[in-house]
């Protein structure tokens, strides 16, 4: 069975983008160390992110885990869906309240729900037993809080936003997490794994 994590880039104050949905320098430990993200025969839209030793291990293991992205429709919209290819996994799903965009990619097996438990388990199946990724933000926090998410993963960057989209969405219930299991320093980053406390 698919375990589902929650994941994103996020500030020191919890924000994965300011109010303006600008993400600052929160990226920007994808482009400061001597490591490429992918060898030589790696995919094209990776081949520019050069990272920390640490960093690429990590982030290596992680995508070729990942089967599945969720995402919501801010980020779609901003990322253009990411042209039908997410950053890791072979399978995009969207969580919207409007239709997919008349026109976009008619080729790609992009489905879009309204329900978020909905695009989980449709994800849960296309990913078998490997890792569902659920962006976090609204979507994420809306997974988080109908029980949906095994662990939260977070790449800490070390910059203070004061406000901006909350790593969470607007959950406003407790939810108890177990202790890191995964905590690796990299160059502008901390990489940091939490199962979820059943």
């Amino acid at each position: 069975m698919a375990t589902v994590i929650m994941h994103a880039v996020v500030s020191l104050d919890g924000f994965i983008a300011d109010e303006r949905d600008d993400v600052g320098p929160l990226f920007d430990w994808y482009f400061n160390g001597d490591t490429p993200l992918v060898g030589e025969e790696g995919e094209q839209r990776h081949a520019r992110f050069r990272v920390g030793r640490r960093s690429a291990d990590y982030v290596r293991g992680v995508w070729e885990r990942t089967a599945a992205t969720i995402q919501g429709r801010r980020l779609f919209d901003l990322t253009n869906g990411w042209e039908a290819e997410p950053p890791a996994g072979e399978h995009l799903l969207v969580v919207s309240h409007r239709p997919k965009p008349r026109g976009w990619h008619p080729e790609a097996d992009v489905p879009f729900f309204t329900d978020v438990g909905a695009a989980v388990d449709e994800a849960r199946r296309r990913a078998g037993d490997r890792v569902v990724a659920v962006c976090a933000g609204e979507v994420g926090g809306q997974a988080l809080a109908l029980g949906l998410v095994d662990r939260v993963a977070m790449d800490v960057v070390p910059v203070v936003f004061g406000s901006g989209r909350r790593f969470f969405g607007s959950v406003d219930s407790r939810h108890l997490l177990e202790d890191p299991d995964v905590v690796i320093q990299g160059e502008r980053v901390l990489h940091l794994s939490f199962p979820v406390r059943r």
